[in-house]
């Protein structure tokens, strides 16, 4: 067994399948439906069942970080197992997750937990984190997985579009004027992460006009496609996740291609509808 624990957050949107491969912890936050709040576990709200509430809630779910409680459980009872924890989390400038579990490190009073700010959230993050995790599964030192991290998240590219702006726009994440406009020129805005934010990398018309630009964009950014790993996600349209992993993989041939969703916490803020692609060269 590997002596570094990895730990992430369920913002990483990791497929069980792979928390469970690399033996990654991940501590969720949670959704909460007016005075309901469900852990974003995949447990007591699957991804289906919370597009399903989404669509027919009145409000706008509310989003919340774990307590510094919640991870210091979580490091308690790996320390019991692990020498140490590499603990990697969502943006501090979308979540106060990294804040709770710098909480936690500290009531333990160890120098060996290692809590990183990744600057991204779903699979950016994921990937971060599963590549941690194959070097903790090689017995990497904890500095070598933390220099991995810390080169890797640089070097990971994210593109997703909403298919419509109104949950951003609710999340106060986009202004309504912005909203309005938008929505009366028919603009579908292309989406990436920046200095730990979202931020516009391109503007299109139409849906269709997005997506060409998806895959476009990531021929232009991709210097070797035979070495990218790449993650294609949907939130609540399979078909359209689908159309777009086979249209990548005629493309480009990268060297993998996972499908995932956009999660709860993911969902809250894009909405139903949402296409979005990671990708980095191994």
């Amino acid at each position: 067994m590997s002596s570094v624990a990895i730990v992430t957050d369920s913002t990483s949107d990791i497929p069980a399948n792979l928390l469970q491969k690399y033996n990654i912890v991940s501590v969720p936050l949670s959704v909460i439906f007016d005075n309901e709040s469900y852990k974003d576990d995949r447990v007591e709200m699957t991804v289906d069942q919370f597009y399903k509430k989404l669509k027919t809630s009145k409000n706008l779910p509310k989003t919340a970080q774990p307590s510094p409680g919640d991870f210091y459980e979580t490091y308690q009872k790996l320390l019991k197992n692990y020498e140490s924890i590499v603990s990697i989390h969502i943006s501090k400038k979308m979540s106060g997750t990294f804040d709770s579990a710098e909480i936690a490190k500290k009531r333990l009073k160890g120098n060996n937990i290692f809590v990183i700010d990744s600057k991204l959230v779903h699979m950016p993050l994921g990937f971060l984190v599963i590549q941690a995790a194959k070097l903790a599964n090689e017995n990497k030192s904890t500095k070598e997985i933390v220099e991995l991290v810390e080169e890797l998240k640089t070097r990971i590219n994210s593109l997703f579009i909403p298919n419509t702006l109104e949950f951003l726009k609710k999340g106060g994440r986009i202004g309504r004027a912005k909203s309005l406009i938008a929505s009366l020129l028919e603009i579908k805005p292309i989406l990436t992460l920046k200095y730990g934010e979202v931020s516009q990398f391109k503007t299109t018309r139409r849906w269709n006009q997005a997506k060409n630009e998806l895959v476009k964009s990531m021929e232009e950014m991709a210097e070797s496609p035979r070495n990218l790993i790449v993650s294609v996600a949907d939130s609540n349209v399979k078909e359209e996740g689908d159309e777009m992993k086979d249209r990548i993989q005629k493309a480009l041939n990268p060297k993998q291609i996972l499908r995932v969703e956009f999660g709860c916490i993911l969902g809250t803020h894009l909405g139903p509808g949402a296409l979005g692609i990671t990708f980095f060269e191994e």
